[in-house]
């Protein structure tokens, strides 16, 4: 491993500490554990969901999963329902009593918050980009779960506007933006094929 890329990955790691004790300390302050908590975050910012497809989001096996669902249902902040899709199906929601606390739950440390908004507008675009092939690579090794990015999705089009500050064009808003508006998380998400996904990745690297 090269030194700016040993460098690289001490930082990510040192804000990922943060990030996660903050969570801790958020949720023993309200009886709940690390794993509830984003079950909580993940069902508030996608919406209801079956609990192989939340494992797979949140990393975790299924029993892992279900105990800590079992958890939220018990104390009336998830309920598990029929799946509209398939009545076979069952998947799992936030009551509105979860939702609300989903809402009370900061998922970013408000030292982190007030740093990143204190980066010009263009280094975070930057580092928007850079992220977003630094997960992807991960994704494609099965390194992390999916992720919703706008790299990975149908409705990304990369470079087909003039506007260099508006390059971009989601499908799905019909709208140019530029790197600041990087997706990484889209709850409008909407897979590409591999090709797709391979197209629109090598445009949009290439016009780094």
């Amino acid at each position: 491993m090269s030194e700016p890329t040993a460098q690289i990955a001490f930082a990510m790691a040192r804000l990922a500490t943060l990030q996660r004790a903050a969570i801790w300390r958020q949720a023993g302050l309200r009886g709940l554990t690390a794993t509830q908590v984003a079950i909580l975050h993940a069902l508030a910012r996608h919406g209801p969901a079956r609990v192989g497809a939340l494992a797979g989001t949140l990393g975790v096996t299924q029993p892992t999963l279900s105990d800590a669902l079992a958890a939220l249902v018990a104390k009336g902040l998830a309920l598990r329902s029929a799946d509209p899709a398939d009545a076979r199906a069952r998947q799992v929601c936030l009551t509105s009593v979860g939702a609300a606390e989903a809402r009370a739950l900061d998922e970013t440390p408000a030292a982190l918050s007030e740093a990143l908004e204190r980066l010009p507008v263009a280094e975070r675009g930057a580092m928007l980009r850079a992220l977003s092939g630094v997960i992807r690579g991960l994704q494609r090794a099965g390194a992390i779960p999916v992720e919703r990015m706008c790299v990975t999705c149908r409705h990304f089009r990369p470079y087909v506007h003039e506007d260099a500050a508006a390059p971009h064009h989601c499908g799905f808003v019909d709208a140019a933006f530029g790197d600041g508006l990087l997706r990484i998380d889209c709850g409008d998400h909407a897979e590409a094929t591999e090709e797709e996904a391979r197209t629109t990745w090598a445009r949009f690297a290439a016009m780094a």
